[in-house]
């Protein structure tokens, strides 16, 4: 008796059904009987590409049956069903051979493998289904293309957070969730504060499970949850769907999460002024660092990795203090008020942005050109760096503007943000205290004084 075994694939399931390798499976079962065969076993790799390239783990379980002698025969629905890859069709015939299988049977014909012309025909098959593949991928990147500049809607997947399955209808409840983070990012507040708020709360992401703040800097980096069509990482073109935050919110958001000053170190979180404090001696910046008594402090250090001079120190505690009382006592000054009434505002996000995405395209065409070889390495250094500079100093602006969002609704309100300021997340407590001082200058201590001096400190303010 003739053991058979039966190989069924298919490259996209989206229903989750089973059906077309069930089908498959089916008429195979049916050809078998036919024969007089036995179905020694079934091998199915559902919603796997044999073009891709991805392991297909039910086919290599196969091809170890065949070597080790347990199949007399491989059938399947059609060729291009087992291999879509030269190099996988001749492993296959390899390994038959070796085994002395000689029956590749499909619905449309059997293949002996121990005749040229029978390898010679699968070789042709798997050929064609190649040539079909091919074809098929270059259609599909075509469809896409044409899609992502319509602004269509493209692609499978898990439906975006904010809406719905259709990935055109907004899911409001959602929808609220992304513009409070929004808010509470541009405000000061730590992604991860954002994260074990959402959690605290039951609010789930788009799969069942909890924020994490990747997962959350994804989303709210996205250009699609500001009605923008992205292709290849570029956005290509308005999109057809609603936006939920706007477009210059958007600009702002990413300039914030990908400003190189952003730091993520966990450890400096305990500390209100980190990247702040400046040694009156060398100029350097101060870093926190605990005293041996455990109590917090910033320190000019010289250590290894550190150029300060190390004669500069503070204590944390009564610094802090004071400079929040400094910083409240500005947020109600009408300087920083009028000050403040001139600061761009959303246009100049959209231009800085447009300046930002004119120096990746040049920054591209730039690239082509060397690729082309129609400039030498020289002049694309020379050209390149100063588009790189204009980019560089467009995301400082827009890391400028995002800044002064964490003073929203705080200013001429000092009294009440007094009242709430120990309840306010340390990472949004600092992003306000950020938007008021640039830095603040650290003098010596004076000899034989002991005591907190509020003079050593002197606050350069932004506004």
């Amino acid at each position: 008796m003739v053991r058979a075994g039966i190989y069924a694939r298919i490259s996209s399931d989206r229903d989750g059904d089973h059906l077309g390798v069930g089908r498959q499976v089916e008429d195979c079962e049916r050809y078998v009987e036919r024969q007089g065969w036995e179905v020694a076993e079934r091998y199915v790799d559902d919603d796997v590409s044999a073009y891709s390239g991805k392991p297909r783990p039910a086919y290599r379980r196969m091809l170890e049956d065949v070597r080790g002698g347990y199949l007399d025969a491989v059938v399947v629905w059609h060729v291009d069903r087992l291999v879509r890859q030269p190099k996988e069709l001749e492993e296959f015939i390899e390994v038959c051979e070796a085994a002395g299988v000689q029956n590749l049977a499909s619905l449309t014909g059997e293949i002996d493998l121990s005749s040229h012309d029978g390898q010679l025909m699968a070789r042709i098959l798997g050929a064609v289904a190649k040539n079909e593949s091919d074809g098929k991928s270059r259609r599909n990147r075509r469809k896409a293309e044409e899609l992502a500049q319509a602004g269509k809607v493209g692609g499978g997947g898990t439906r975006p957070y904010g809406y719905e399955v259709d990935k055109l209808t907004v899911r409001e409840s959602e929808a609220t969730v992304i513009r409070e983070c929004a808010r509470r990012l541009l405000a000061g507040e730590a992604l991860r504060s954002i994260c074990a708020g959402l959690n605290e709360r039951g609010v789930e992401t788009v799969t069942g499970k909890q924020w994490a703040p990747q997962t959350l800097r994804r989303m709210l980096m996205a250009p699609r949850i500001s009605g923008q069509r992205v292709h290849k990482g570029e956005i290509v073109a308005t999109a057809e769907w609603p936006a939920i935050i706007t477009s210059a919110e958007t600009s702002r958001i990413v300039a914030l999460l990908t400003d190189p000053s952003r730091r993520t170190n966990k450890a400096a979180r305990r500390y209100l002024l980190t990247r702040l404090l400046r040694c009156g001696r060398c100029g350097e910046t101060l870093v926190s660092r605990p005293r041996a008594s455990g109590a917090r402090g910033y320190v000019c250090s010289n250590g290894p990795g550190f150029s300060g001079c190390g004669r500069i120190s503070t204590l944390a505690d009564p610094l802090e203090e004071l400079i929040v009382e400094a910083v409240l006592y500005r947020l109600d000054s009408p300087e920083l008020a009028a000050a403040l009434r001139g600061q761009p505002t959303d246009p100049d996000t959209e231009r800085w942005q447009a300046e930002i995405e004119q120096s990746r395209s040049q920054l591209e065409e730039l690239a082509a050109m060397y690729g082309n070889g129609e400039i030498g390495v020289t002049e694309w250094r020379a050209a390149r760096t100063p588009i790189e500079a204009r980019a560089t100093d467009a995301k400082r602006r827009l890391a400028e503007l995002s800044r002064t969002s964490a003073l929203d609704g705080h200013i001429g309100h000092a009294a009440d943000l007094r009242q709430r300021w120990e309840t306010l997340p340390l990472t949004q407590q600092a992003a306000i205290v950020a938007a008021v001082i640039d830095h603040i200058t650290v003098a010596p201590a004076r000899r034989g004084y002991n005591r907190f001096d509020p003079t050593r400190f002197t606050p350069v303010w932004r506004a």
